[in-house]
């Protein structure tokens, strides 16, 4: 039964993920219609319509997608090793340490973000937001490991670190300019705005290997549910997988923030509404929550561009409005 219910929630996602596609391609200042977009990527349209798709909204949704399946997997991880339906990236620290980093080293590159950055500093991006989310889980880790690791330690020593480290942006971004402050404002909240296919390109391989990596640890994942004890009776080592399941959705994090900033709840709303029809299953838990999560993301940006357009406000708020209320229902559940 719930096979067939897995089958045609699945369906039903995939439906709405591209009608979602096809409507952030429509909308906009310059909206087109449907056959307009086809048109264009047929090789038909106008030179204004080839710009538009594939110079501004095309990227942005191909971005979408790459920030919201990172960060799919990286909540289904974390909440699997945790133990804990609350564990996501944003809440304990792994984003913030990335933002961190990320905002001083565009800061000590240029004046001017995303556009201005040369192809090498673009490179570096990913390997830089990577170095303060490990930075992040290291000191995560040191605090909260006494003799093994305890899920709900963890959780209250990265909500600390979390703390600790946006106060330090916070501090960092009095010291700039207005112009700068405000760019790095509404980056840190979470915003598309500055993709490019050359974000794409950089982010993209790493985000599409780890997922690959994180998918053929499902039987691991399963085998968490059960307790320590009984998963190291069938012979797996806590420890490592552990740590290595912690390590690559600490990196799929530093992905996904390197190229759209802090986006807070979409890792912890994603799986948790697909764990709801895939059971603890990770096999099907990962393929629902990357699409449950996609189509979240483009709704949140198509809200976050046209609802006070021209003016356009961080994706991250909008994301931020839907999770919040989910996670107080979280929390009340548990109780």
């Amino acid at each position: 039964m719930r096979k067939i219910s897995y089958t045609k929630v699945l369906f039903i996602t995939c439906i709405i993920c591209v009608c979602l596609l096809v409507f952030s391609l429509m909308m906009g200042t310059y909206q087109m219609s449907v056959q307009d977009v086809i048109h264009t990527l047929l090789g038909q349209g106008n030179r204004l319509q080839e710009f538009t798709i594939y110079q501004s909204r095309l990227p942005r949704i191909v971005l979408a997608v790459i920030v919201a399946s990172a960060l799919a997997v990286s909540g289904t991880l974390l909440q699997a090793v945790t133990r804990n339906p609350l564990a996501e990236p944003g809440m304990i620290g792994i984003n913030a340490g990335a933002a961190l980093f990320v905002v001083i080293f565009i800061s000590l590159k240029t004046s001017a973000y995303y556009s201005s950055l040369s192809m090498s500093n673009v490179v570096m991006m990913p390997f830089v937001a990577m170095m303060g989310s490990i930075l992040a889980l290291v000191i995560i880790y040191a605090f909260a490991y006494r003799k093994g690791l305890l899920p709900v330690r963890f959780i209250l020593c990265g909500i600390g670190v979390n703390a600790g480290m946006n106060a330090i942006i916070t501090y960092y971004q009095l010291s700039m300019s207005k112009g700068d402050f405000n760019q790095v404002l509404a980056w840190t909240n979470g915003s598309l705005w500055g993709s490019s296919w050359q974000y794409i390109c950089v982010s993209a391989p790493f985000v599409f290997i780890l997922c690959l990596y994180a998918f053929s640890k499902s039987r691991v994942l399963d085998i968490f549910g059960i307790g320590n004890e009984l998963a190291s009776g069938v012979g797996v080592s806590i420890k490592k997988e552990m740590f290595t399941c912690l390590f690559i959705a600490t990196l799929l994090a530093a992905c996904a923030t390197a190229v759209a900033g802090n986006i807070a709840f979409l890792a912890l709303l994603g799986p948790q509404l697909a764990r709801r029809f895939s059971g603890n299953q990770h096999r099907l838990l990962f393929p629902l929550a990357i699409i449950i999560s996609i189509c979240i993301l483009l709704f949140s940006d198509a809200i976050a561009r046209t609802l006070f357009s021209p003016i356009e406000i961080p994706v991250g708020i909008i994301v931020s409005i839907i999770g919040v209320p989910y996670f107080i229902y979280l929390m009340l559940k548990g109780r």
